[in-house]
């Protein structure tokens, strides 16, 4: 006889009847929910909780990066430590409190010797569980802001590099023509007209010198190694304190575990020289009695950015910045800085720090500025290399 026996004990209508049922599902497995903390602490959103009396109760860590404070200082501050006592955020957070609502607002800024945050939306909401309880939530909107405004950064060096092919092109042959002519004028006419000749021959050298600075503004890929970015800046320093800057007093606040930046170092050289150098004709041009320039490197956890045309989110966590107390930048000339021939200073070009911003966007990084009388920082949010590239010196 074939096939399988009946299980002992049981007859063939108990097993037909088992095998005609269904089996049971398994019991759902049961869901852990992380506690609310642990849930905040991972947001990449600044959140704090206030008491009744403003006094800091919770900060994530996305809000001690924002407010520049540690966890520990908080717990022992209030928001009023912080932003005066009439800021818009603390007449939210009354709204808050007397409608028992979620309250928002958007293009706050925050603005205290402790903090300087432009364009920040913030969102209120009542704890119930907590009399006067306040959770606030803040975006800073600056990253995203500055992606926008260094995308136009790049559009603006590309202009300049059609302009620098089409001047290289056009112009640099007939400017050799002229001065030739003016250096056999010079020697042949008599003195009277010799001052007119040498006036042609360096207005002609002058032309040609500002079609050489347009000219590295040439699309050329460069070449990319692991630099420490710390000897770039101590070089930059020595230069500056042996020349432009001798009577700067120099601070330097460094993270000595800072990973190599990926970048080339005589470019990140001439960025920050032509920083440090602009930073020191504030000084001067500001007649600033203690003139003093920071320079700053720090890693930073941040949210990666997704940048049009790249498959790849950028990861800028390297920041290096150049802080003067100086006059700070003109106000009509803040959102064009970055642009071809825009400057403040009477004999300059303003092709400098449209230079720098081609140079960072050649590096795939951001550069941003915040800037006020008494106090101008450019911030540069470079990208690291991995540990197995070797280090320029």
């Amino acid at each position: 006889m074939t096939g399988h026996p009946f299980p002992r004990n049981r007859s063939p209508q108990t097993v037909a009847a088992a095998a005609a049922t269904p089996p049971r599902p398994a019991p759902p497995r049961p869901v852990r929910v992380p506690d609310a903390a642990v849930l905040m602490s991972a947001l990449p959103v600044p959140v704090v909780v206030l008491d009744a009396d403003n006094r800091f109760l919770y900060a994530n860590h996305a809000a001690e990066q924002f407010l520049g404070v540690s966890i520990s200082q908080l717990a022992q501050m209030q928001l009023t430590d912080l932003v005066p006592a009439d800021h818009p955020a603390l007449m939210l957070i009354g709204q808050v409190r007397r409608g028992e609502v979620t309250v928002s607002d958007r293009d706050m800024t925050f603005d205290s010797p402790r903090l300087h945050k432009v364009g920040v939306s913030v969102q209120g909401t009542p704890l119930p569980e907590e009399p006067g309880a306040v959770l606030l939530m803040m975006q800073d909107r600056s990253a995203a802001q500055t992606l926008d405004r260094q995308l136009s950064f790049r559009s603006a060096a590309r202009s300049v590099t059609g302009m620098a092919a089409i001047l290289a092109h056009e112009v640099k042959n007939p400017l050799s023509g002229i001065r030739g002519a003016a250096q056999l004028l010079e020697s042949s006419v008599a003195e009277p007209d010799r001052e007119l000749a040498v006036l042609i021959r360096d207005e002609a050298d002058r032309i040609r010198a500002l079609v050489d600075r347009m000219e590295m503004f040439g699309e050329k890929p460069i070449e990319r190694t692991a630099v420490n970015i710390h000897r770039v800046l101590e070089h930059v320093r020595r230069l500056a304190q042996s020349g432009f800057a001798a009577a700067i007093h120099f601070n330097e606040v460094y993270d000595p575990s800072l990973p190599a930046v990926h970048g080339n170092r005589d470019q990140l050289v001439q960025v920050f020289l032509n920083l440090v150098k602009n930073a020191a004709e504030a000084i001067s041009q500001g007649a600033v009695i203690n003139g003093e320039i920071t320079l700053t490197t720090a890693f930073q956890h941040g949210v990666r950015l997704a940048v049009p045309g790249s498959d790849r989110p950028v990861h800028l966590p390297l920041v290096v910045s150049v802080r003067d107390n100086g006059p700070g930048i003109p106000e009509d000339i803040r959102n064009s800085l970055f642009d071809p021939f825009v400057t403040s200073k009477s004999a300059g070009s303003g092709l400098g720090l449209a230079l720098v911003a081609k140079i960072i966007a050649d590096h795939g990084g951001l550069i941003e500025v915040e800037s006020r009388p008494g106090r101008t920082e450019f911030r540069l949010h470079l990208p690291m290399i991995s540990d197995d590239t070797p280090i320029t010196p």
